[in-house]
C-alpha cells in the first residue's frame, strides 16, 4: 500500500519543469542568423544547410527539366508507320 502512495510524487517529478534545466539556445541562434555577413538566411546555419539547399535546388531543377522534356516529347506528333 505504501508504494501506491508514492506514485503521484514520482509522476510529478517526471513531468516537473525543475527536473532538467535546459539551456536557452535562442540567443545564440539569433546571433548567427542576424549577423550581417552577406549570406542568405537559408545557408547561414553552416555546411548542413548548404548541402540541403544544393540538394533541393538540384532535385528541383532536375525535376523541372524532366517535366519540360516530357512535355516536348508529348507535343511532337507521332510518326505513322
Amino acid at each position: 500500500m505504501n508504494h501506491l502512495l508514492r506514485v503521484p510524487v514520482l509522476a510529478s517529478r517526471a513531468f516537473s519543469s525543475s527536473a532538467r534545466q535546459l539551456k536557452n539556445k535562442v540567443p545564440d541562434a539569433q546571433k548567427i542568423f542576424q549577423a550581417d555577413n552577406g549570406l542568405p538566411v537559408h545557408i547561414k546555419g553552416g555546411t548542413a544547410d548548404v548541402l540541403l539547399y544544393r540538394a533541393t535546388m538540384t532535385l528541383t531543377l532536375g525535376g523541372a527539366s524532366y517535366s519540360v522534356y516530357w512535355l516536348l516529347v508529348a507535343s511532337m506528333p507521332q510518326k505513322k508507320a
